[in-house]
């Protein structure tokens, strides 16, 4: 794992939240995307040499609506850059880790994704992000 990617926040509305993290952070954020496999709406805010995601759910059976029903508002998951993200994957298998989708599924901001359950990793929701060269 190079570096952490990006952290994920679960919000009821991204349009709020948006202007509440922009006054947070100063400025605004950089982009909005539609991730229709995962039910979600992103925005991202570039923060340093940091990103922040805000997860809106566009449907009521999505992830990100049933973490918000469960817990509520707040941080989602921890996202981890890997240069190549199928050898992170079986790395991680071997270790003992519970990866949530062996085979990387596109994401949001042009990434490969996996995820690793959070029973395996103390309770935290972990992302594998390998960018798509194209």
């Amino acid at each position: 794992m190079n570096k952490i990617e990006h952290i994920g926040i679960a919000v009821k509305n991204l349009e709020e939240s948006n202007i509440l993290f922009g006054k947070l952070f100063g400025k605004p954020h950089y982009k909005v995307e539609t991730v229709e496999s995962e039910g979600v709406n992103t925005s991202f805010f570039q923060v340093g040499e940091n990103k922040i995601e805000l997860l809106e759910a566009t449907k009521d059976d999505s992830p990100i609506a049933k973490f918000i029903d469960r817990k509520g508002e707040g941080i989602h998951h921890i996202a981890f850059d890997v240069d190549d993200i199928d050898s992170e994957i079986a790395r991680l298998k071997a270790e003992g880790f519970i990866v949530l989708n062996e085979t990387p599924k596109r994401g949001a901001d042009n990434k490969l994704v996996a995820f690793l359950h959070p029973k395996s990793s103390n309770g935290v929701l972990i992302e594998l992000c390998q960018e798509i060269k194209e």
